[in-house]
């Protein structure tokens, strides 16, 4: 029996996984702990109330585990995703429910059980391609499907009676205030991209450590006018009344294991998201191409 304090060794023993996973979960603050003289430590009752409580609520942590009543997904952002995803709720059955932690954060949660899909929108820049590279790397050694959804125009989002705002460079003038997005998304990995191949430091940005979670979080700080400009999609733009000046044509995906891809519910997911319903609904938010929306760009 473990000692009433256990080392995170003990605890990945007596939940039965990897010691990196509860690393993760640690980061994530997914887990009950505490840090004493440089070393995490877990209070056994307290772990077996979370376990309880996570049982309680429906979850276990996989797609198909007892007990698990809906499919989670973590990970970016988008307001075509949030009007697709709520056309797939039903009274009484099983959901599909999301949460903006980032394109990282989500393929992290993936990695450790804590959501059944990851959303993502991550460009390795070697490869010219998008997500495929970091999927496998955070999921080695998992049968993962990498599934694209749609391309996305990603842009600068500023007020239309207001200062253009066209390149980075325009974000350094005198007078601008700018609205970033949290650590870890794919749109602040992009700004960073950027920002490091033109040679403009953060810190001569102002506002660049004002960090929110998704597209339209930044649209409403421009149409507040607590900022003059952020990076979001032409979905945010167009649905706020702001000036879009586009920067790059995304493909946005979602990343998952193979055995939750053949559930009813991603198969009815993509179904939905291939609708012509769906596609006229959506049609003002932005310039989004769904030509190739459900093809499969990598399994193993």
């Amino acid at each position: 029996m473990p000692s009433e304090m256990m080392n995170t060794k003990e605890v990945a023993e007596y939940l039965g996984i990897n010691e990196k996973q509860v690393y993760a979960l640690i980061k994530k603050r997914g887990i009950p702990c505490t840090r004493i003289t440089g070393k995490w430590l877990f209070p056994r009752h307290l772990i077996d109330a979370w376990v309880d409580e996570n049982a309680r609520s429906g979850y276990t942590g996989g797609a198909g585990a007892p007990g698990h009543r809906h499919l989670l997904a973590a990970g970016s952002n988008d307001p075509v995703l949030d009007v697709l995803l709520n056309r797939m709720k039903r009274p009484g059955g099983r959901n599909l429910f999301s949460c903006s932690t980032g394109s990282t954060g989500g393929l992290e949660m993936l990695a450790v059980g804590g959501a059944d899909i990851a959303w993502c929108h991550l460009h390795d820049a070697e490869t010219g391609t998008y997500n495929v590279t970091q999927a496998s790397a955070a999921l080695e050694g998992r049968k993962i499907a990498v599934v694209h959804l749609f391309y996305r125009e990603l842009g600068f989002v500023a007020s239309a009676e207001g200062r253009t705002i066209s390149s980075f460079r325009d974000l350094a003038a005198p007078g601008v205030v700018f609205v970033n997005r949290q650590a870890g998304s794919g749109t602040r990995l992009f700004i960073d991209q950027q920002l490091a191949a033109q040679g403009i430091p953060p810190e001569s940005i102002r506002g660049y450590e004002r960090e929110v979670y998704t597209h339209l979080e930044v649209a409403l700080a421009v149409v507040s006018g607590d900022a003059a400009a952020g990076v979001a999609s032409s979905a945010a733009a167009a649905m706020m009344g702001l000036h879009f000046s586009p920067l790059a044509r995304e493909s946005f995906d979602m990343v998952l294991l193979q055995e939750t891809f053949f559930t009813r519910e991603i198969q009815d997911f993509i179904a939905a998201l291939q609708s012509e319903e769906f596609k006229r609904q959506v049609c003002p938010m932005g310039n989004y191409d769904f030509n190739e929306s459900g093809r499969i760009l990598f399994s193993n």
